[in-house]
């Protein structure tokens, strides 16, 4: 008797509700988030006292954001994820229009205008899970049109470009930029033509050019990063500075709470900066632990896309997965000078209800598809449909398949 014969029996005692759910990914989101309230709580009472006179403040509406986070993924993890496919073009439908409220609106945060109600809610965060659930039911639909150019990249582009181009104008560059990264990897899970790619690769490092030569914090941030690469004390104030940081920290840190850059002025150590107080507190052996959690939860997320009963579940599954350590890898490189300054958060870490939410939301979905992991099987059929692109090539037109499913 095999091993899989225990784990598609029901297990007894265990309540019908919560049968399905993936042990080790539920441990693996508790270590995160208990590890992201200590960090926080450590890094913020400083930053809090001063900017809202309680030491609580902020550590208290982060509390806040992760009960309603949870209420989220607790309601998602129960509903299929195929009925997104009614209701996600009404889903992007209120995103664009969120995105367009916000820059109609007056209110100026930190140079740009990314929040509405009162500074607490950032759609970017919310286009960026929404973004993921669209174009995994777009692409699934349109999987047997992929290599047509006309039904695959062009409507991708325009998709990517209006969400993009929103984002862009509040300004924020790296929600923009991560927008239109997901769009391309979701392409390539899909089972996209290669060549389309990499003309899909060829636009972005174009358009990403662009950017940055005619956008004065676009300048800014590459010539910093540049000289940075060249010479670390020649990087900008908040690398300098998040390099104190994790240098003080050393092997093993200093002790929970008692970082000194955090108050002698690493710029907003409760948001971008949390990670290098993660290095300076818990030193580079904390850092590894955070690293170490967040490759756990992408491989995790991987094995779930890997068992989801269907296509759309395997993309939507790799998108939201890839899309949490997409955000982790930006944060903790910027914070070691190893790419442009961006405003990327830290997932779980970082202070902000918005990405709280849409990280929970994602893994609630997530939850979902585990939940249903068994329910069924993707046939032959539906995987060449999907990935099988038949392609004209050579000076003789022979006929060339590539191969089967994509792993």
């Amino acid at each position: 008797m095999g091993i899989g014969t225990f784990v598609n029996k029901k297990p007894f005692g265990v309540p019908t509700f919560l049968r399905g759910f993936d042990v080790p990914l539920a441990v693996i989101v508790f270590a995160l988030t208990s590890f992201g309230l200590l960090m926080l709580y450590s890094s913020s009472w400083d930053f809090s006292f001063s900017a809202y006179g309680d030491a609580m403040f902020m550590f208290k509406r982060q509390i806040n954001w992760l009960l309603l986070g949870l209420v989220i993924a607790t309601v998602l993890a129960f509903v299929d994820y195929h009925a997104w496919r009614k209701y996600v073009v009404v889903a992007m439908s209120a995103t664009i229009l969120l995105l367009i409220v916000v820059l109609l609106m007056s209110e100026i945060r930190f140079n740009a205008k990314r929040a509405i109600f009162g500074g607490s809610v950032q759609p970017s965060e919310l286009a960026k899970l929404v973004s993921i659930m669209y174009l995994s039911v777009w692409l699934y639909a349109k999987r047997q049109q992929l290599h047509d150019i006309s039904l695959g990249l062009i409507p991708l582009g325009v998709i990517l470009g209006v969400v993009g181009g929103l984002i862009y104008q509040q300004p924020d560059l790296s929600a923009a930029a991560t927008v239109l990264m997901l769009g391309g990897l979701l392409f390539f899970l899909a089972g996209g033509d290669l060549k389309q790619i990499g003309v899909l690769l060829l636009v972005a490092v174009a358009a990403a050019w662009i950017v940055a030569s005619i956008s004065a914090t676009g300048q800014q941030r590459v010539g910093d990063f540049l000289a940075g690469i060249k010479d670390p004390l020649q990087a900008s104030y908040h690398v300098r500075r998040s390099f104190e940081a994790i240098v003080n920290g050393g092997w093993f840190g200093v002790g929970i709470g008692k970082s000194q850059s955090k108050l002698t002025g690493l710029p907003v150590p409760p948001t971008d900066s949390v990670f290098a107080v993660v290095a300076e507190e818990l030193g580079l052996f904390g850092a590894v632990l955070l690293i170490g959690l967040y490759g756990a939860l992408v491989w995790r997320g991987l094995v779930i896309a890997r068992r989801a009963p269907d296509m759309l579940g395997t993309i939507l599954a790799s998108g939201l997965v890839l899309w949490i350590a997409m955000e982790a890898l930006i944060n903790m490189a910027v914070m070691v000078g190893l790419l442009p300054f961006a405003g990327n958060a830290l997932p779980f870490i970082s202070a902000g209800g918005s990405n709280l939410v849409a990280t929970l939301a994602a893994l609630g979905i997530l939850f979902n598809i585990s939940r249903q992991t068994g329910e069924g099987t993707i046939s032959d059929e539906e995987w060449r449909s999907y990935s099988a692109i038949v392609d004209l090539r050579g000076r003789n037109r022979r006929r060339s398949i590539s191969g089967a499913r994509r792993p």
